[in-house]
C-alpha cells in the first residue's frame, strides 16, 4: 500500500484555484499515477503525476497529463467523463464502509457519486459539484479527439464537506487512490496511483487504496 502526505499549507486558504495551482507546484507532495495493472491489454501509460496537499477547508490535487491524446466530448457535470482524457480521485474515511469517486476530463468536467458499493450509489447534486473548484489550463469548452503530442493539467479543490470530514476535526488519514484514463479514445488505457490486481480494468476497489496522511 502507497502513503502519501497532504500537507496543511496556510497559502491555499484563501487562494483563487488559478493560484492553488501554482502552490501546489512549489509545496505539494508529488505523487505519479504510472501503475500499469493490465499491461498485455492496455500497455499504453500517458505520463501523468499529481501533487496534493490541503488547505483548512478542501483537499486540493494538481494533476499533470502528457500524451498522445487529447478528447473532452463532455461539457456538463454527470456525464461520462471517464470515456473522455480524465483523470479521477476515489477515497473514503478510513472508518466508513462505502466511498466516493471524483472524476474529471481535461477540461474540468466532473462526475462524482457516493457509493455504497460499484452498483449502488447516489450522484452528487448540483449544489454540491458548484463547490468543487476546478482550473483546467487547457480551457473548459468541449472538442473531439485530437491525435498528436499533447500536455495539460488540471487542478481541483474539493471541500472536506463532500468527503463526510469535519474540517475542525480532521482524522489522521484517509484512503484513497489515483487515476487515469480515457476509454474511448485511440489509447485507451488505465493506470491508477496504488497498484490493483483484478483480472480486468475496475476502478471501483476500495481494498486496493492507498494512505493519504494529512498532517
Amino acid at each position: 500500500m502507497k502513503t502519501i502526505n497532504v500537507p496543511y499549507v496556510d497559502r491555499l486558504d484563501d487562494a483563487s484555484i488559478e493560484s492553488v495551482a501554482d502552490i501546489l507546484t512549489e509545496e505539494g507532495s508529488a505523487g505519479s499515477i504510472d501503475s500499469i495493472n493490465w499491461p498485455e491489454r492496455y500497455p499504453y501509460k500517458p505520463i501523468t503525476s499529481f501533487r496534493i496537499a490541503r488547505s483548512a477547508s478542501a483537499i486540493c490535487i494538481k494533476y499533470t497529463v502528457c500524451g498522445n491524446v487529447l478528447c473532452a466530448v463532455y461539457s456538463k457535470d454527470q456525464q461520462p467523463v471517464w470515456k473522455d482524457s480524465c483523470v479521477e480521485f476515489f477515497c473514503k474515511r478510513a472508518d466508513q464502509n462505502g466511498y466516493m469517486n471524483f472524476e474529471f476530463n481535461c477540461i474540468g468536467t466532473c462526475y462524482s457519486a457516493k457509493h455504497i458499493t460499484r452498483h449502488e450509489s447516489e450522484l452528487r447534486t448540483p449544489e454540491e459539484l458548484q463547490q468543487i473548484l476546478r482550473y483546467p489550463s487547457i480551457g473548459t469548452k468541449a472538442f473531439q479527439e485530437l491525435e498528436g503530442m499533447f500536455e495539460w493539467e488540471l487542478t481541483v479543490a474539493i471541500p472536506f464537506s463532500l468527503l463526510g470530514i469535519d474540517p475542525e476535526n480532521l482524522p489522521e488519514k484517509i484512503l484513497g487512490n489515483f487515476y487515469k484514463c480515457a476509454d474511448d479514445t485511440a489509447f485507451q488505457h488505465y493506470l491508477s496511483w496504488n497498484p490493483i490486481t483484478t483480472p480486468a480494468p475496475d476502478f471501483h476497489r476500495p481494498e486496493f487504496f492507498g494512505e493519504l496522511k494529512l498532517v
